[in-house]
């Protein structure tokens, strides 16, 4: 009995200081990990009340608010780990070698969804916007974290990857609120220029008419077999199919009745006897 006392007196004397050392790591971790727990919790919600005071895509929003919490609790998880005492220096090599590992693998989807966050922040255009991309015209319908989607004329719906769309040149037709319309026409060479001008700037007199800057007639060729002209008008952006599919056709109806002569190309042909 005396020599389990013994043993015991030992024993206590061995791993007494031990206990106490890890214990009092262990309370100082639990407790880093609990205000951590807390602290993060706390950023993220600030994070999301941000995103949400600057109008940020829902997408974008869900995921940066994820992001930073999953980032921030593996942070806090590896600090309280080598508080205890355990070597993290292989562990952070392992995480960074499966990173690693994931970007090669997935380097189209991650430059997709890299494309997709600077969509969303510097908005080069928002739903409802005409743009040209990729080769492809049409409506903005949808802008996702991957991709964009977008409607034709036609109304085909086109999926175009965002990182194609960040790393190319896009023509947003709907950020201005004007737009210059262009109507080219050919008038015969024997056919009076100043009239077909004066034609071509009635039939601009329409309230969809921007009066400034003004309407203008221009001679911008003289062709094979025609004199070519330009009128050149500024409308409202929603205004600027419509318009241009008038006029062209306005056009032609007012230099008929004018008897302005729209010429066919021609081709002259001389023809020689042979001696």
């Amino acid at each position: 009995m005396e020599m389990n006392i013994e043993q015991l007196e030992k024993m206590s004397e061995t791993w007494l200081p031990v206990v106490l050392n890890y214990s009092g790591k262990l309370t100082l971790a639990l407790l880093t990990l609990l205000v951590g727990w807390w602290l993060i919790n706390v950023l993220t919600r600030k994070v999301r009340t941000l995103l949400d005071a600057r109008n940020v895509d829902r997408a974008l929003h869900s995921f940066i608010s994820s992001l930073a919490s999953i980032a921030l609790k593996v942070l806090l998880l590896v600090s309280v780990t080598s508080m205890i005492g355990v070597e993290t220096t292989s562990f952070i090599a392992v995480i960074g070698a499966a990173g690693l590992a994931i970007g090669l693998a997935l380097q189209g989807s991650l430059a997709n969804f890299a494309g997709g966050v600077l969509i969303i922040m510097f908005r080069p255009f928002r739903a409802g916007d005409w743009i040209e991309a990729q080769g492809v015209s049409g409506t903005v319908d949808s802008i996702h974290i991957f991709h964009t989607t977008l409607k034709t004329a036609d109304n085909k719906v086109v999926i175009v990857p965002n990182g194609n769309l960040s790393n190319d040149h896009i023509t947003n037709y709907s950020t201005e609120p004007k737009r210059r319309a262009e109507i080219k026409v050919g008038i015969d060479y024997s056919s009076d220029i100043k009239k077909a001008r004066e034609v071509l700037l009635k039939i601009a007199e329409d309230p969809r008419v921007l009066k400034d800057p003004a309407p203008v007639v221009y001679v911008v060729g003289l062709g094979d077999s025609s004199v070519d002209l330009s009128l050149r008008i500024w409308v409202a952006t929603a205004d600027f199919w419509p318009v241009t599919f008038e006029f062209t056709e306005l056009v032609k109806e007012r230099l008929d009745e004018a008897g302005i002569g729209i010429p066919f190309p021609q081709r002259v042909v001389h023809l020689m006897q042979a001696s």
